[in-house]
């Protein structure tokens, strides 16, 4: 199967977070038909990582399976001359693709000390790239896929994602001064949060909040007594800092729950391959028993998670000429 048939055939396959299973047991049928020896790595339930290696490796070429849910209704697969249209695309099947025609001509060349790794949950809570850091790897190395335009990057701004509640008291709406509004109420902490400096790093830039959820009240002629958001935060500076920052700023006003949170990463470069620094997280916090980590891909970040998600062809076989490149240039 050519990059662009697998790519399309992998889009094919759904696989929002959690439900991994099916595209999970394709890409082993299909790497053990390349004759890779085919591992998989329990994570929950039905889910599973999966290994395959060429011969012993001392590096790994690494994505995840999973994709955000796609916009109703879902995108359409397909194809003109220059792009390849689908949910997946560039955020990871498209890398995927590249990162297997990068192998079969490494194998052609005589160089089989490599492997793959192909995690879930990296849309959400990056469970299988944490299950895979409790392996024992000899690895020296690892190229995590994600969409940079095909640069290394140099780092990766950390993050901070929190769930933010507050309690008010209902009342009827024509005697609002007998209740608290909670909607009023986590509407002044986010505004705060929104004016408050998250910090400026002369490599990684500046830290951004975002309000990515909201939801509050019951109707519209009661005061509303629940109100919670959704909220990430793209840091700079330390979680322990920038999470200590926010419990300041927010104080009794509501209730904090971490989700998660990682730490800005310093990531491998090599020369000859140019770089960039990206605000978006990834699977490399997670990976640190792997070797050195090393963060790259076809496709545009622009274009992930969007109504238009896209690669382009010429990017996603540019893509795999540079991991074949980055390969030789680790491991010779």
């Amino acid at each position: 199967m050519n990059p662009f048939e697998l790519t399309k055939k992998l889009m094919s396959i759904p696989s929002v977070t959690g439900t991994e299973r099916e595209v999970g047991e394709f890409l082993a049928s299909y790497l053990a038909a390349l004759n890779y020896r085919v591992e998989r790595q329990n994570v929950a339930g039905d889910r599973f990582n999966v290994m395959a290696f060429a011969g012993d490796a001392r590096l790994l070429l690494c994505t995840h399976l999973d994709t955000v849910p796609p916009p109703p209704p879902a995108i359409p697969i397909r194809e003109d001359d220059e792009f390849l249209y689908g949910r997946g695309a560039c955020d990871t099947k498209g890398i995927i693709a590249a990162m297997l025609e990068a192998g079969e001509r490494l194998r052609r060349g005589g160089i089989v000390n490599f492997g793959y790794l192909f995690l879930v949950g990296e849309e959400t809570d990056s469970i299988g790239a944490k299950t895979a850091n409790t392996l024992q790897w000899n690895t020296e190395f690892v190229i995590v896929g994600e969409p940079t335009q095909n640069q290394l990057a140099r780092a990766q701004k950390g993050t901070l994602m929190v769930n933010l509640n507050v309690v008010g008291k209902a009342a009827h709406s024509g005697y609002p001064e007998l209740g608290v509004s909670a909607i009023q109420n986590l509407f002044t902490v986010l505004e705060d949060c929104e004016t408050a400096d998250w910090g400026d790093d002369p490599v990684l830039g500046k830290g951004t909040f975002n309000t990515g959820v909201f939801h509050g009240g019951e109707a519209a002629n009661i005061v509303p007594p629940r109100a919670s958001a959704s909220i990430m935060i793209r840091t700079v500076e330390s979680r322990v800092h920038v999470e200590e920052k926010m419990r300041q700023i927010v104080g009794n006003r509501a209730t904090m729950e971490i989700v998660g949170a990682s730490d800005p990463q310093i990531t491998h470069v090599v020369d000859g391959f140019p770089t960039t620094v990206v605000s978006f997280g990834s699977d490399v916090p997670h990976l640190g028993n792997l070797g050195k980590r090393l963060l790259i891909g076809p496709g545009s970040i622009l274009d992930a998670h969007t109504v238009g998600e896209k690669i382009s062809k010429n990017e996603l076989m540019a893509g795999a000429d540079l991991y074949e490149r980055l390969v030789r240039k680790l491991l010779i």
